[in-house]
């Protein structure tokens, strides 16, 4: 039964990071393919990990360590990228209709200075 949850969840990951990998090749600006790169990858990695970990028990504690790692620092890498991003002047697809930094104190101002 452990072999069966662990390959279901090593597929499951490798989907999610097929699709992760797809949504930064195609979409248009760095700010959308932070989202398709962090959601995805984020899901895809715990997933393959746990796996990985139901595959092999002896490597299970190890693989929770991994997984606790990927989900505290993906999604605060990604925010820092898509800040220095914003910070140094990458602009938003023409597109796009929402620019929810522009409404908080600390983006206005560090624009300006």
């Amino acid at each position: 039964m452990l072999t069966a949850i662990g390959w279901f969840l090593i597929y499951f990951g490798a989907f999610f990071l097929f699709l992760g990998a797809l949504g930064i090749m195609r979409f248009p600006d760095v700010y959308n393919r932070l989202q398709a790169g962090t959601k995805c990858t984020t899901l895809g990695a715990l997933s393959t990990s746990i796996g990985v970990g139901f595959l092999h028990p002896a490597w299970l504690p190890k693989t929770f360590i991994i997984a606790l790692f990927i989900l505290l620092t993906n999604p605060i890498s990604s925010h820092a990228l898509g800040r220095a991003s914003y910070r140094s002047g990458v602009k938003l697809w023409e597109k796009s209709v929402v620019d929810k930094c522009k409404e908080f104190k600390e983006c206005v101002e560090e624009e300006n200075e």
